[in-house]
């Protein structure tokens, strides 16, 4: 690497300062200081570094934080003089940040990165002996389960620290009655590092291993420290319930114990398509057979599989008994994955099964009522339209049953399956295809497989309490937790009758009064008010996905008024980072990311790229389309054959696009510029581990070690591995992958016989906007909203085509109008499309320059 770089991450992972080709940067302290107040986690990472060297270096701080986490500052402080972050509406950060774009830089300091953590990344170049210090705080609320509330801090310095440490301060009013701490990488030898106290209402721990620990053998530079490092508790309960009140806001902790045990009536809705055949359906199966030995004799379950036909074990709901679970076993032994996706039969078949069992009394009036639905794909059979399959299904289930949608891999329609499971009081899980992913699905089915009351209201006060978070929840689980805020509506006067007025009832009926509780000494105010603010508005934005049209708009207004109020980085704000360089400050920005997808809603543009046969120079076309200008820009890219473009390259999903270029079949001497079009493209999701190489003679898949070819003279419909591929005979091809994108390849066929031109390929995005905002390359860089103002149109060299001065990109350019050809429609003649053309590579318009494009090889 030519450079040294810094790496801490938590939640809080701290990962790699890599070695350089001179090793003068040291990273001489690390910590990370979380304190925890009624289960608000306060965090802040410092990470303090110097440039022993005699030239400037570049030093990188990189943190992994917790998915559920939101960023509230981030600062660095290089020789004495601070550059802080400021958090702003996010269109307003973009504009900022528009003005210092420059090549080869994605906007985006932070991206999804693991499960369940995202990586924040910067660096910055400092000068021979000077210092930096980094400081990144961020906040999230910890949630209950099983029992215990959890965080966990990655660490991963990938060097030895002089100054290591974390450091986790907890204080609960209720007491803590039990606090462990663990690392998947601690030895016998760091054991005795961790130092753990608790007592009362304080819990307190500490690993600060010294250089000899860290090292992975006496004579290494390694770090022995390499993985997650948790710390897990919980707090004493008298009573079923807490409230805690402080400077006006309230937090009301509900989590009883001793209940009775509440029987379950649960289906599962199986995907057997074949797309799930392999790997996927065998794990499924093995989850499938560890969740039947967990099933308990008094539930009643059913399972329902669903590909281009529903079949199902039973016609209703069965009793738990061993007998019928043993007959469960072989039932699911022998399924096995074939076919289309039929995933609204499925749904319905099993509302339909669940709505039998109540009507006719098989089962227990008190039972709660679940539906896990396990999907790969995206419905391509029976009713497809997901709009269509959302509305039914809530309507059929009309708020009876809670619905969890289990989405598995990357070539699911996410958006979906949660909005669907959110207007149905359930969730929406990603499953990972990985060694793990049986546990995976048993670990998630133990989360929902205890449920202890149904229908739980908390009720508060009208009269005295406003801006309350959610009160009322289908189901409570053994070993979770209710929390909900709220305010008074005057602070100075809430009254004892308020507190003895909140009360909570359950399906049962019986209600309860709350106890209340104050400790004004610890808890500082801005705790549970910034507790009510996290709650509020991570409750906000999920409401808002399920939203449209004016309430969506209310629910961004108000998520959005409290982020910056708050100062959270959150799907609505962004934080600009402004870093010192060596030609002025330069402004990046972090923000959020979500579930590795952009919402279509802030995609304004659709690009496509294409090559026109009929054109003089041949070359690669490129056309932008501008929706709200209702135009178009174009550009050609003059290249020698054999060169290969990067297109597309998003690094959330993992999509790439490359294309090769070859020229004609004997090369024009009189021409300044030869004719060269796209002979092939590789198209790769690194996430799936897919790679497709299309040329105009074949079709190629990679998956992993398999490969199967195709020829332009097959017609192919194929789901495997998260991507379907429709190959239409001797016209073009259908790509769809991963996140959603998909792409349209056109195969453009030459008479054989053609003195100069060779068949070759066109491309086209579908989609666009799922892939995500940190995509770049020729074409993916439009796939953001673009905006441009046309000037001063006058004749050009040809009558027909006027010249211009565009603005774009705060650049000054001449253009000239013309058209291009778009053969989705129709491969042999084209559709003209009237563009304003950029000359030049696309000088002024791509970002750099296009040399900046070419790549080494196709993958």
């Amino acid at each position: 690497g030519k450079h040294n770089s810094t790496k801490c991450d938590p939640q809080g992972s701290w990962s790699q300062m890599r070695q350089g080709v001179v090793n003068g940067m040291e990273i001489y302290s690390m910590k990370i200081d979380s304190k925890v107040t009624s289960r608000f986690a306060h965090n802040v990472i410092t990470s303090r570094a110097v440039n022993r060297g005699n030239v400037s270096k570049e030093v990188f701080f990189d943190v992994e934080l917790p998915k559920t986490a939101f960023i509230t500052n981030f600062s660095m402080t290089i020789d004495g003089v601070t550059y802080p972050g400021t958090i702003k509406e996010k269109e307003a950060a973009k504009k900022q940040y528009e003005k210092a774009v420059s090549r080869g830089q994605t906007a985006g300091l932070v991206k999804a990165s693991g499960r369940k953590t995202e990586k924040f990344t910067v660096s910055v170049n400092i000068k021979a002996a000077s210092k930096v210090t980094f400081e990144l705080s961020y906040e999230e609320l910890l949630k209950r389960q099983f029992g215990k509330y959890e965080m966990f801090i990655k660490v991963k310095p990938k060097q030895l620290v002089k100054d290591f440490e974390i450091e986790v301060d907890i204080f609960e009013p209720q007491g803590i009655t039990e606090l462990e701490a663990e690392g998947t990488f601690i030895t016998n030898e760091l054991q005795n590092t961790i130092k753990k106290t608790f007592s009362g209402k304080k819990g307190h721990i500490s690993f600060k291993p010294t250089l000899a620990q860290q090292r992975r053998c006496a004579s290494c530079s390694e770090s022995v420290l390499d993985g997650d490092f948790t710390v897990r508790y919980d707090v004493k309960r008298t009573t079923p319930d807490n409230l805690q009140i402080v400077n006006g806001y309230f937090v009301h902790f509900f989590a009883p114990t001793n209940l009775p045990k509440l029987s379950k009536n649960i289906i599962f809705v199986l995907d057997t398509s074949g797309s799930m055949s392999g790997r996927e359906i065998e794990q499924t199966k093995e989850a499938m057979l560890k969740i039947l030995d967990d099933i308990k004799e008094d539930d009643f379950f059913n399972f329902i599989l669903f590909d281009s036909e529903i079949s199902t074990w039973k016609e209703t709901l069965i009793k738990a008994t061993p007998e019928n679970l043993d007959e469960a076993r072989k039932f699911v032994r022998q399924i096995s994955a074939q076919g289309l996706t039929n995933l609204h039969g499925g749904l319905m078949r099993g509302i339909d099964i669940l709505n039998a069992a109540h009507e006719e009394n098989l089962v227990p009036k008190r039972s709660a009522s679940i539906i896990i639905m396990l999907t790969d794909g995206q419905p391509n059979v029976g009713v497809s339209n997901t709009q269509e399959i959302e509305k039914a299904v809530k309507k059929a289930i009309d708020g009876r049953y809670t619905l969890y949608n289990l989405g598995f891999g990357s070539g699911v329609d996410y958006g979906f399956l949660e909005r669907m499971a959110l207007e149905n009081k359930g969730l929406a899980r990603r499953i990972y295809p990985d060694s793990d992913t049986a546990l995976q699905l048993q670990g998630f089915y133990d989360e929902v497989s205890n449920p202890m009351l149904i229908d739980v209201e908390l009720n508060y006060p009208e009269n005295e309490i406003s801006d309350l978070t959610t009160n009322n929840f289908k189901h409570f689980y053994d070993g979770s937790e209710i929390v909900v805020a709220g305010r008074f509506v005057d602070k100075h006067s809430y009254s004892q009758q308020a507190h003895d007025a909140l009360s909570y009832t359950t399906q049962q009926g019986a209600e309860q009064t709350a106890q209340a509780f104050q400790e004004q000494q610890y808890i500082f105010g801005e705790y549970i008010e910034r507790l009510w603010a996290y709650l509020t508005i991570e409750q906000l934005l999920e409401k808002r996905i399920t939203a449209t049209g004016e309430e969506k708009e209310n629910l961004t207004a108000q998520a959005l008024a409290l982020s910056l109020k708050y100062k959270f980085v959150t799907p609505l704000t962004s934080m600009v980072v402004t870093k010192p360089e060596e030609n002025g400050n330069e402004e990046r920005i972090a923000d959020k990311p979500t579930e590795g997808l952009t919402e279509a809603s802030q995609s304004l543009l659709s690009a496509s790229f294409i090559f026109s046969l009929f054109r003089v120079d041949g070359d690669p076309h490129f056309i932008i389309s501008v929706p709200q200008k209702k135009d178009a820009i174009c550009f050609n890219i003059n290249e020698n054959p054999g060169m290969i473009l990067n297109l597309i390259n998003d690094p959330v999903t993992g999509i790439t696009v490359n294309g090769e270029l070859i020229g004609d079949k004997r090369p024009n001497s009189d021409a300044k510029i030869q004719n060269s079009y796209f002979g092939k493209l590789g198209i790769a999701n690194k996430h799936l581990d897919v790679k497709l190489t299309v040329t105009p003679e074949s079709i190629t898949i990679e998956n992993g070690d398999e490969k199967t070819g195709f020829t332009w003279l097959d017609s192919v419909t194929l789901q495997q591995a998260g991507l379907t591929l429709i190959i239409n005979r001797k016209k073009n091809l259908v790509l769809s992958m991963g996140s959603g994108a998909s792409f349209v390849v056109v195969l453009h066929q030459v008479w054989k016989k053609h003195p100069l031109h060779q068949d070759f390929l066109g491309l086209y995005t579908l989609k666009s906007d799922k892939l995500s905002e940190q995509t770049h390359g020729l074409l993916g860089q439009f796939f953001r909203p673009i905006d441009f103002t046309i000037l001063e149109i006058h004749p050009g060299s040809d009558p027909k085509k006027p010249d211009a001065t565009m603005i774009v990109k705060n650049n000054e350019l001449t253009v000239t109008r013309g058209w291009q050809k778009d053969y989705r429609r129709d491969p042999t003649h084209g559709v003209d499309i009237p563009c304003w053309f950029v000359h030049d590579n696309g000088a002024g318009l791509i970002d750099g320059i296009h040399t900046d494009y070419i790549v080494s090889s196709l993958f």
